[in-house]
């Protein structure tokens, strides 16, 4: 299945709660991730909506922000360049 940003906001805030605001920065950060290549070339997988709420799941806890941002994290520790993808600021309510 591929990167679909609509489907993929539902099922942040089904998965995940946060607010609408919220789950947009996140997909807008996905797409820019799918786009870069970087994620396939580094783990020979297309980031997908699947991917994204997987990985997602493997947090502990957390907003979808928060759980993504873990993600990018444990990407940049294991390859270096993910940090341009996390959420900088994200201010609840926004």
């Amino acid at each position: 299945m591929a990167l679909d940003p609509g489907r993929l906001e539902r099922r942040l805030r089904r998965e995940f709660g946060g607010t609408v605001g919220e789950s947009r920065v996140v997909v807008r950060q996905a797409v820019d991730l799918h786009d870069s290549g970087a994620y396939e070339d580094d783990v020979g997988a297309p980031v997908t909506n699947d991917v994204v709420i997987e990985e997602l799941s493997d947090a502990r806890r957390g907003t979808p922000a928060d759980r993504w941002n873990w993600w990018m994290g444990s990407l940049e520790l294991a390859f270096g360049g993910y940090e341009r993808f996390t959420v900088q600021r994200y201010r609840p309510g926004n």
